[in-house]
């Protein structure tokens, strides 16, 4: 499941190092040598321009330094370089990287979107000993945005419910989504979500699992529950399709465990299916 490794530490200051792991990133894609998808080495930073002032601490890997930032404008990339999409990596970056990738991209997308203050429009400077923009006149401070959204796979006796969301990039049958609102928890975002969702009542929630997804900040908070009462009443404006999978069944075919949405489904996968 794409996450941060275990033996990675955050950091709220730059560091010295003549090796750092830069993330680099241009409309949210990044920068990586094309034939083995590495990261650029100090060389590439240079001859790319790079202004090293404006890169942000991201934390160790280990020993190693690691540090993002981004391009205001498309660069002219040198040969064998290219700009990739996170989801185009998948299968082809190694995992523990990836998921570094994942949370500097949210930190540089932080960071650009940040420099000026969002209350009176002056400039801001990193506050000391976290992860925060100070606004040199006003002192309003801004952190990196996570977007709560809720997951939630309901059981009714042998079955589950799963759901073809049309905003979906990869139009596969999933559990319900949706993201929290303003004053609510989760359990109430999910109540209120499967209602408008799908038109019927759940009861027994139960919190499964998270993960941070970077596309661009969401942190997915998934859960089951047990069906209550009601018949399915799409949304239409939401949801294309959604019915429940039992035994029985010919179920979603697998996919790798990137998301807690695949790990959710799989955990409630009846043999052989």
């Amino acid at each position: 499941m794409l996450q941060t490794p275990s033996s990675f530490t955050p950091l709220f200051a730059q560091q010295s190092d003549p090796a750092p792991l830069s993330f680099l990133f241009h409309g949210g894609r990044l920068l990586v040598r094309e034939h083995d998808l590495a990261l650029p080495d100090a060389a590439t930073l240079d001859r790319l321009e790079v202004d090293r002032a404006r890169l942000q601490p991201l934390g160790l890997y280990g020993e190693r330094y690691c540090e993002t930032g981004w391009f205001d404008s498309e660069p002219a990339l040198p040969p064998g370089y290219a700009l990739r999409g996170l989801r185009s990596l998948f299968a082809d970056m190694d995992e523990a990287l990836l998921g570094l990738a994942a949370r500097a991209a949210q930190v540089a997308e932080w960071a650009r979107t940040h420099r000026f203050c969002g209350a009176c429009g002056s400039g801001t400077v990193l506050a000391a000993g976290e992860r925060c923009y100070k606004c040199v006149q006003c002192g309003h401070m801004a952190y990196p945005r996570i977007s709560p959204a809720m997951m939630v796979l309901i059981r009714k006796g042998d079955s589950v419910l799963l759901a073809m969301h049309i905003a979906s990039p990869t139009k596969r049958f999933v559990p319900l989504a949706g993201f929290l609102e303003a004053g609510e928890s989760v359990e109430e975002a999910i109540h209120r979500e499967v209602y408008e969702e799908v038109g019927l009542r759940v009861q027994n929630l139960r919190y499964f699992a998270s993960q941070s997804w970077p596309f661009p900040h969401s942190l997915m908070l998934a859960f089951t529950a047990d069906y209550l009462d009601g018949e399915i009443r799409l949304d239409t404006s939401e949801i294309s399709e959604a019915r429940w999978f039992g035994p029985d069944d010919e179920w979603p075919e697998r996919v790798p465990h990137m998301s807690v949405s695949s790990v959710l489904v799989d955990a409630h996968r009846p043999p052989g299916r």
